[in-house]
């Protein structure tokens, strides 16, 4: 890597920093924001080229991105949404493959059918990036954000395996669909079976060697790399790889790390996160200039109709197809006694969360410029443009409208998911009380007892909503406040010894971190009132 490329790289990490604290201002989702910074940004003349390689969006974006979603993912809410994931990420892509394939046929002078495909299945399925980030902070129902959450953790594996048939076909002018089905359930079903495979071995792994929060980490960043590494090798799914392994881990979480490791794994995976899901949405929007660099044989007017089409087919086909497969399979007394009802607000939200990504993109400028060694691939250069017209339209006009969709249908979050979670707190702290008086009351002193059972004995009273000698709102308010303000104080008088050089810079670090995890679980516990 040359010195020239650290520092852009150092550059749009500032970039991103900088605008992640001025988009709650301003009023603009996060992605939509560094889409345009990153247009922005390439036109500025004299300024040197980033060219986005598809071999490392693929390697070091696609992995981790995936494993992070498919981590924080209820395995649970996943087995239950089943089906309407299912005909999102299979039937929603392979529909919207076809409807694309069409208009592009029909509607674009020059595109054959294979490569029409091949557009198609690269620009199908919607980001899993930008579909969390899209619903973040909406306050949509939890089983919404399920459903969105687990078609972006796998309809990745149905575009990219639809586009290596396209371009089979584009090269051999031959396609047999029967050969192709067998090969897609071969490529997927092993692919997961690796990823279990992957995830049992790490999870071995991780009970033999001793807790160690730093290497505990360090095996959460090298796992999906692993699993897409060896499922790629042999020529399967790598997507749906990582995606088995992170959601077989994910529920295994409680056994294989410690509260320290656990602590450190998060903090670590947000700041990542932050880091790669910020790059990827700038390096779309810096990929302009190179875009139009390649295309010379079209007007912009022409091009610009052209992405239009492509682009309202996109979200059109999307909408076509999720409403009768919202509504046609509750026609089964079967499926309505098993599932309960979407309504017609959430399923139009479903519909609107569309939004390309990072891997459309990446897949297009993967194509290869040749398809034989005196024939190059029939329209790349307006493939990629098109790809990338997909993904600024979806990005910015549905990522924008996406919150005015929600307030204007009155979409709102899951009502008793707090009385469930103050039920189960509740559950919890009256079984330790019991836990503690069985155990504990002829052993301990009184003093002792008293103040153990304090804190549980508080927590209850918080809880308990029908209580008229539990503490008021106002009180437990003031209870919060008033330990915020002593810890304050107890890190006042930290410093004062330090300045005075009583206490030296090891008793610092350790006793400010005790503080910082006090005021980090106080902070829950206000968040949790």
């Amino acid at each position: 890597m040359e010195l020239e490329e650290i520092t852009v790289i150092i550059l749009l990490l500032a970039v991103v920093t900088a605008l992640a604290e001025v988009t709650d201002r301003v009023k603009i989702p996060y992605p939509v924001l560094l889409v345009l910074a990153g247009i922005g940004i390439s036109l500025i003349p004299q300024l040197p080229v980033v060219e986005l390689n598809p071999d490392v969006v693929f390697l070091i974006f696609l992995p981790p991105a995936l494993y992070a979603a498919a981590w924080t993912t209820s395995w649970t809410d996943f087995k239950k949404a089943r089906r309407a994931i299912s005909l999102l990420a299979v039937g929603c892509v392979l529909f919207t493959t076809t409807a694309i394939a069409c208009v592009a046929h029909y509607l674009i002078p020059g595109f054959g059918w294979p490569e029409s495909f091949v557009l198609g299945a690269i620009v199908s399925p919607p980001d899993a990036v930008a579909a969390t980030a899209a619903t973040k902070g909406l306050g949509v129902p939890k089983r919404l954000i399920t459903i969105l959450e687990g078609e972006s953790l796998v309809n990745d594996a149905t575009g990219l395996i639809a586009m290596r048939y396209a371009i089979a076909a584009t090269a051999t002018g031959t396609f047999i669909f029967w050969l192709a089905s067998i090969n897609f359930f071969y490529v997927a079903g092993v692919g997961i079976i690796i990823g279990l495979i992957v995830g049992q071995l790490l999870f071995w792994i991780h009970r033999i060697t001793p807790d160690n929060p730093t290497t505990d980490t360090t095996l959460t960043f090298i796992t999906p790399y692993i699993a897409y590494l060896f499922a790629e090798q042999i020529h399967v799914s790598g997507v749906l790889a990582v995606v088995a392994c992170g959601l077989f881990l994910s529920q295994r979480s409680s056994k294989i790390f410690s509260h320290q490791s656990r602590l450190q794994a998060n903090s670590t995976w947000d700041t990542v996160n932050f880091i790669l899901n910020g790059i990827i949405f700038i390096l779309i929007g810096l990929q302009l200039k190179t875009v139009l660099a390649h295309i010379q044989e079209h007007s912009f007017s022409t091009l610009l109709w052209y992405g239009f089409l492509v682009s309202a087919a996109t979200i059109v086909a999307r909408i076509v197809w999720v409403f009768p497969a919202a509504y046609l399979p509750r026609l089964s007394a079967g499926v309505r006694r098993r599932e309960t009802e979407f309504s017609g607000r959430n399923v139009s939200i479903v519909a609107w969360s569309g939004m390309r990504g990072v891997v459309s993109l990446a897949a297009a400028m993967a194509l290869p410029l040749m398809i034989q060694e005196t024939t190059p691939f029939p329209n790349r250069d307006l493939i990629i443009f098109l790809t990338f017209a997909v993904i600024f339209s979806t990005l910015v006009f549905q990522g924008m409208t996406l919150p005015i969709l929600v307030r204007k249908l009155g979409v709102k979050g899951d009502v008793g998911t707090r009385k469930e979670e103050d039920a189960i707190r509740h559950q919890i702290a009256s079984s330790v009380i019991e836990h503690i008086e069985e155990n504990y009351s002829l052993a301990l002193d009184d003093v002792v007892l008293a103040q153990i059972k304090a804190k549980y004995e508080i927590r209850i009273q918080r809880l308990r909503k029908d209580d008229s000698n539990r503490l008021t709102e106002k009180q437990i308010g003031e209870f919060h406040r008033i330990q915020h303000e002593l810890i304050k104080q107890e890190r006042v008088a930290l410093d004062l010894l330090y300045q005075a050089q009583k206490i030296g810079d090891d008793a610092l670090r350790k006793i400010e971190r005790e503080l910082d995890l006090e005021e980090a679980r106080l902070e829950l516990e206000v968040a949790e009132a």
